[in-house]
């Protein structure tokens, strides 16, 4: 063979290999949406929780497949929020994500900023249906970035008190005493019994973590950030005072008690339980957790202000589904379209009505169902109630160093009765090498 065939060839056999590996490059790109037996297009959703509201958000996935024939979500539940942020960025790296995942708010803007999630505009702009006005701004605004939508807000939360109210009666207590948290802290006393030194019975239980002691540190003008955000704030009187007490509470005065660790949800079920089967009188919980409630047995009050001439100001904060950019256009679009159908005027009051969270969907609370249940359910109006005058949710620009701060120092003072104003110096100092590192 001459060396002028000789190159043909090469050339040839060059030409054939790039086309090969062009052609292979494209098939990956275009990702193929899986498909049921029925021929249905797959949109598997995972989300983190528990309980009644597991069966709940089934209930609603079921009604979904049912309402339709081109699409089947298939819902794989979570040990909690966490763990489904956890397993969606391993899912991401990996190319083998959900076309659907439910998340928090701080956690689905680290994934917005790195440009891994779907612009939801793409679809809200060429939807006729879709009308931005329906929905509460201040959930919106948590799911959007620049000009688009990262992420969209299914359901509101914030934390409200809930209370025994045979013990509370018994005692002689009435619902103005939980106006301040230094006045349920003296209630609390007043309903906490001991055979000895052992407690039987606890005035109250906060929520493990740092939520319950940052809601109540911005209820007593605490702030996590100076105006410009370049000074972090959080060992500030404010909230030294604040964290100081919830740990004379528990350590020091015994009136009040957490259950922390265990898998997923344990410790919240354990807290909850304690209430329920009269080994505590009261505990700040979510709003969602009134699905799995008795409120024959349980009044719910919101949140109040840390002290006399402070002002409430818990968090109240969306739960958003996010849609990874690396699934099919399909996927996009059967995931786009639950997303529309759960936060429905119709479809989020039921599920405010069966699980105690907060609609999304202005039109929610105008449905014949839900103003029905609110007449005979007057506990399902306090999260609501307490949502007009709460703080919107604190989106940490570090990344989550802010916050985990903040979580290394609730333990140290909840469990190791470590010294409010030690623990938060030390929070503060590395969430300010974290806040300067961003500022640069």
């Amino acid at each position: 063979m001459n060396k002028f065939i000789k190159k043909i060839c090469i050339i040839g056999l060059v030409s054939l290999l790039a086309g090969s590996i062009v052609a292979c490059g494209g098939a990956s790109a275009a990702q193929k949406p899986k498909k049921t037996a029925s021929g249905k297009i797959e949109i598997e959703y995972w989300y983190g929780l528990g309980g009644k509201l597991d069966e709940n958000m089934k209930k609603i996935i079921t009604n979904f497949n049912n309402s339709q024939d081109k699409y089947e979500v298939k819902g794989v539940a979570q040990d909690d929020y966490k763990t489904t942020f956890k397993n969606l960025q391993a899912g991401i790296a990996a190319k083998k994500s959900p076309a659907l995942a439910l998340l928090e708010a701080d956690k689905a803007y680290m994934l917005g900023k790195k440009d891994l999630l779907t612009n939801i505009s793409d679809y809200t702009s060429k939807d006729t249906d879709f009308k931005e006005e329906n929905y509460l701004e201040s959930f919106l605004e948590s799911g959007k970035k620049d000009d688009g939508l990262f992420a969209f807000p299914i359901y509101g939360t914030t934390q409200v008190l809930y209370y025994n109210k045979q013990a509370f009666k018994e005692a002689g207590i009435n619902e103005d005493s939980l106006k301040t948290w230094t006045g349920l802290a003296e209630v609390a006393k007043k309903l906490t019994k001991k055979d000895g030194i052992e407690v039987s019975f606890y005035g109250w239980e906060p929520m493990w973590g740092e939520e319950n002691l940052i809601d109540a540190a911005l209820s007593n003008g605490g702030k996590i950030l100076s105006d410009d955000g370049k000074q972090v704030l959080i060992n500030s009187e404010e909230w030294i005072e604040v964290w100081d007490s919830f740990r004379k509470w528990i350590h020091e005065d015994k009136v009040m008690k957490i259950h922390s660790g265990g898998q997923g949800w344990e410790y919240w079920y354990s807290t909850v339980d304690d209430v329920m089967k009269d080994k505590a009188a009261g505990y700040t919980g979510s709003s969602g957790d009134q699905g799995d409630l008795d409120f024959n047995k349980l009044g719910a009050y919101e949140q109040p202000a840390f002290k006399v001439g402070k002002q409430s100001k818990p968090v109240a904060e969306a739960r958003l589904l996010v849609i990874p950019k690396g699934v099919s256009d399909e996927e996009k679009e059967g995931a786009y379209e639950f997303i529309k159908y759960f936060t429905s005027a119709k479809v989020s009051a039921e599920w405010a009505i069966a699980s105690g969270y907060i609609s999304v969907n202005k039109g929610s609370a105008s449905t014949p169902e839900f103003t029905e249940y609110v007449k005979k359910n007057p506990q399902a109006a306090v999260p609501i109630a307490q949502a007009i005058h709460a703080t919107k949710v604190f989106i940490d620009p570090t990344d989550g160093k802010i916050i985990d701060a903040l979580k290394n120092a609730a333990d140290k003072v909840e469990i190791e009765n470590v010294s409010a104003k030690e623990a938060l110096d030390q929070a503060q100092k590395i969430a300010q090498e974290a806040i300067q590192t961003v500022n640069k």
